[in-house]
């Protein structure tokens, strides 16, 4: 993949915000190989997302930041800016469902996702060899019903000795204590096997049958203290017929949830989601 700086913007909306960054990046001959915008019109808030050639530009990542500091501060923006050779580092957690996890690896395996996978952290041991097939790290936590503080805390230490940045709840089946929530926000994906905000919780394919649906989905979200509510980073369905039992519709969602997820994540490591408030908006290639 060609090198690329990934420059990400929200600010409130005012004219001349893109003239500004266009002027910037021309005096620097940098070449704009993506670009994005949304005006969200009732919070009157500007996004931005553009891809630059990094060969193209004279200065390099340090030097762009320290230079666009000024105009970053006379917009009002939430800004970064990120080099596409820098790969995320992502610690996967899972229990003993393989479907979204194997997808995962499998297209990190092939090039697909382009990041640093740098362990596998479940509450069974289940799916070790799976992983250690891939060279991938296995960490086994149990997390007791008696007490569960003890083990997030030692995910914690795990996820921090690794550096990740990206945490992915590939079918974890607990909850996500607050105190991660908030650490962590927004770099926690899950992916929930609904299309919420419908069939929140526990079994939401047998509560969708009971409901006789004509479709169901799956959702991939970031994670906060709110079970299932936080921001929506894509979602998709499947038709069912009244003839599919909730078994049917547990074996038609898992391709829903490994192509969800899977979107979800790549869309979170090429930096092409923005969170606003409790909604996103994704520059989706």
């Amino acid at each position: 993949m060609k090198k690329t700086f990934r420059l990400v913007i929200s600010c409130p909306d005012r004219i001349g915000i893109v003239a500004a960054v266009s002027q910037f990046l021309n005096e620097r001959k940098g070449s704009i190989t993506e670009a994005s915008h949304h005006t969200d019109q009732e919070s009157k808030w500007f996004f931005m997302r553009h891809e630059i050639d990094a060969e193209s530009l004279s200065v390099d990542v340090a030097t762009f930041r320290e230079e666009f500091a000024p105009i970053a501060e006379e917009f009002e923006m939430n800004w970064y800016v990120k080099d596409s050779e820098a790969l995320p580092k992502v610690m996967l957690l899972a229990t003993k469902e393989s479907h979204c996890l194997n997808d995962i690896m499998h297209r990190w395996h092939t090039g697909e996702l382009n990041c640093e996978i740098v362990g596998v952290i479940a509450n069974h041991e289940s799916l070790r060899s799976m992983v250690e097939w891939y060279n991938i790290p296995y960490y086994c936590i149990p997390v007791p019903k008696e007490d569960k503080m003890p083990a997030f805390h030692q995910i914690e230490k795990c996820i921090d000795e690794a550096r990740a940045d990206t945490i992915v709840l590939a079918r974890y089946m607990q909850i996500f204590p607050e105190f991660l929530c908030q650490k962590y926000q927004h770099k926690v994906i899950n992916i929930h096997h609904s299309f919420l905000p419908s069939f929140i919780g526990a079994k939401p394919y047998h509560q969708a049958a009971v409901r006789g649906v004509k479709l169901i989905g799956a959702t991939c979200h970031y994670v906060t203290a709110d079970l299932d509510a936080g921001p929506i980073i894509e979602q998709d369905v499947i038709r069912v017929r009244h003839s599919h039992t909730a078994t049917d519709m547990v074996r038609l969602g898992k391709d829903i949830e490994k192509l969800v997820l899977s979107r979800g994540l790549r869309y979170h490591l090429e930096d092409r989601v923005i969170v606003h408030g409790n909604k996103t908006i994704v520059f989706a290639d």
